[in-house]
């Protein structure tokens, strides 16, 4: 009896812990309802990827292939322009966003001083930049000039300082408690040594989002590509499947006209599909490694007091 008494208070807590309540219940409802509204688009489109063109035509796709095919994703892997594409634009990416990143670190921390002479006028440089540009004829003038064309640094150089994600670790570096960098200066750190040593490990957080938001900038990116570069063994992945579309839309109209081969017109329909999910794939396979990183960011950059 004694031991029963003793385990009942548990069993009860167990009990009311599972209980859920009516905000509780609505929480999860809208969480579902997102997640829904986020993984339905994209299972519809890998079905659509899979399945024959009469099909995607006819309407009978929803969530699961219907006629299953892999010849859309054959046209794509047998492509080995599209493999280069493919590393090209993970080094292109791997490269600007570490550029980005050193950059975007080295103005935000300076603007954090108050007694950096002039940070008033450098705000206010940067500010002006976010939301005036000299426009897509004067940007293309210039890279000209710079003998950048056709060129990997004309998708690098270009746009490699994101003012909306500086202003972003700037608002974080400034809310870290100024007690930590005097602590610094009493043991003889400098600036550098400061960043390094203080800021940058507090800042885990902040930086893995940044990154993230520079690699999927630059990964999606397309309109630079296509102005500025005309090589292909320069065109990056999402240049090479904006061709491939193209190329798709061109096999429907000859085969309006009878001069289409059977394969290319069974594929016109699914090869826009398959190359979003390629495009895709990639990137989504990198988001849970960072997703880890946002968590070990938080953890080391909890002040402890």
């Amino acid at each position: 009896m004694s031991v029963n008494t003793v385990q009942q208070p548990h069993l009860i807590a167990e009990k009311k812990q599972r209980i859920w309540t009516g905000p509780q219940i609505v929480l999860t409802v809208i969480i579902v309802i997102i997640s829904l509204t986020c993984l339905l688009p994209f299972i519809n489109v890998a079905a659509m990827s899979l399945s024959s063109k009469s099909a995607i035509l006819s309407g009978r796709v929803s969530f699961l292939p219907v006629e299953f095919t892999g010849m859309a994703y054959k046209a794509i892997f047998s492509d080995p322009a599209m493999m280069r594409s493919l590393s090209f634009t993970v080094s292109i990416t791997v490269a600007y966003t570490a550029f980005s990143m050193v950059l975007t670190v080295l103005m935000a921390y300076p603007l954090t001083k108050k007694r950096l002479k002039g940070r008033k006028f450098f705000n206010f440089l940067a500010l002006f930049t976010m939301y005036f540009s000299g426009g897509t004829i004067p940007i293309y003038l210039n890279i000209k000039e710079l003998s950048l064309l056709n060129t990997p640094w004309c998708l690098i150089l270009p746009g490699m300082l994101s003012t909306y994600n500086m202003i972003i670790l700037k608002s974080f570096f400034s809310a870290l408690p100024s007690e930590l960098e005097e602590a610094a200066t009493i043991d003889g750190a400098n600036d550098f040594q400061i960043l390094l040593r203080v800021y940058l490990p507090l800042s885990m957080a902040s930086l893995a989002t940044l990154t993230l938001f520079y690699a999927v900038g630059k990964w999606n990116s397309f309109q630079d590509a296509l102005y500025y570069i005309q090589d292909k063994k320069f065109q990056p992945l999402q240049l090479k499947l904006y061709h491939l579309i193209k190329g798709s839309q061109a096999v429907d109209v000859a085969a309006m006209e009878g001069g289409s081969s059977t394969v290319a017109t069974e594929i016109s329909e699914s090869i826009q599909p398959a190359s979003i999910i390629f495009a895709t794939l990639p990137i989504l396979l990198v988001y849970p490694f960072v997703q880890r990183y946002f968590v070990a960011g938080v953890t080391i950059g909890a002040v402890k007091g």
